[in-house]
């Protein structure tokens, strides 16, 4: 039964909700969801539930989504080890074959069938689809950890055909996007759902693009949860990663939240799917809940500076602006 208290709050909320209401409507999010997030139905239910609201409430969602865990557990139970340098994936020819299965075969297939059961008309398709995602395999690189490292099957983002997206967004459906690619050859390529988010979100000039992860948001200390850091900048990060603060799978976000604002996009997140609805306390909520990244820290406006004072009462007010 709704109380009068009940009633006060959802008043309450709705109006601190409206001017995000007013300033995002029509406008793009790119939403990066990676393969824990998607891991069961449960999960992928409680995030679809967050972008069909978005959805409905008048912005253009765009998800791209990973798969990495369930590429990693499949290949286990085919007898097929896994590696990894430097938080990227060494892809051979059977791991891309896994891969293909895992992310457009299983992946893609159930985020569309929980958006079915959602009502959200959503589809679902890979970067190789209308050459969305135009990529070429990466070279041989040399790495800090292990020397000369040749990933194999994966491919470094070309181009990206924003108006296939575009098309898709007119005409009021929500894509949801596989990393994986190929080259002109249409030779298959796995390429980085992160480093894919970004440069869509760079094509398609999103006002935001959110990055949901296991951790918190960006740390000042990896190993310790409380050490959130609630806004930064590329120089921010910079510092971060001469501290050793940044690792593993956080080394390509870190590139592609790079990437994104040094091509125009002006806010990227960082964010826990673990946070119940933590999508919309980031997009409609002064306080947010993960980390505010920008290309400078000077083009914040004073709410969206974290002060010990906001901090105290667990505010950082960070979506004033997009």
């Amino acid at each position: 039964m709704t109380t009068e208290h009940d009633r006060h709050v959802a008043v309450a909320a709705l109006r601190a909700a409206a001017p995000y209401l007013r300033l995002f409507q029509g406008s793009t999010f790119v939403i990066k969801a990676g393969g824990d997030v998607v891991a069961n139905r449960k999960r992928i239910r409680a995030l679809m539930e967050q972008v069909g609201l978005l959805h409905r409430l008048g912005i253009r969602v765009v998800v791209v989504h990973g798969g990495g865990s369930q590429a990693t557990e499949l290949a286990s139970r085919l007898g097929l080890e896994t590696r990894f340098v430097e938080g990227r994936r060494v892809t051979d020819a059977a791991t891309r074959d896994v891969a293909t299965m895992a992310l457009n075969g299983h992946v893609n297939t159930q985020i569309v069938a929980v958006c079915r059961e959602l009502g959200i008309p959503a589809l679902g398709f890979s970067g190789v689809d209308a050459g969305l995602v135009q990529a070429r395999r990466r070279p041989p690189v040399e790495t800090a950890s292990e020397g000369e490292v040749d990933y194999g099957y994966v491919g470094d983002v070309v181009a990206v055909k924003s108006e296939v997206l575009e098309r898709i967004l007119d005409d009021r459906f929500v894509p949801v996007v596989s990393p994986l690619s190929a080259d002109d050859s249409g030779e298959i390529l796995n390429v980085n759902a992160d480093v894919v988010a970004a440069k869509i979100a760079t094509e398609m000039r999103a006002a935001k693009l959110v990055l949901l992860t296991g951790a918190p948001g960006i740390l000042e200390d990896r190993t310790d949860p409380a050490s959130l850091v609630s806004d930064t900048d590329v120089k921010g990060l910079d510092a971060l990663l001469q501290a050793d603060s940044l690792a593993d799978g956080m080394l390509p976000k870190v590139s592609a939240i790079r990437d994104a604002l040094n091509g125009g996009v002006s806010r990227v997140h960082v964010v826990s799917w673990k946070v119940t609805d933590s999508l919309l306390l980031e997009v409609f909520t002064n306080e947010g809940c993960g980390t505010l990244v920008v290309l400078d820290t000077e083009s914040l406006l004073p709410e969206e500076v974290s002060t010990e004072e906001s901090s105290s009462e667990e505010s950082s007010s960070k979506d004033v602006s997009p």
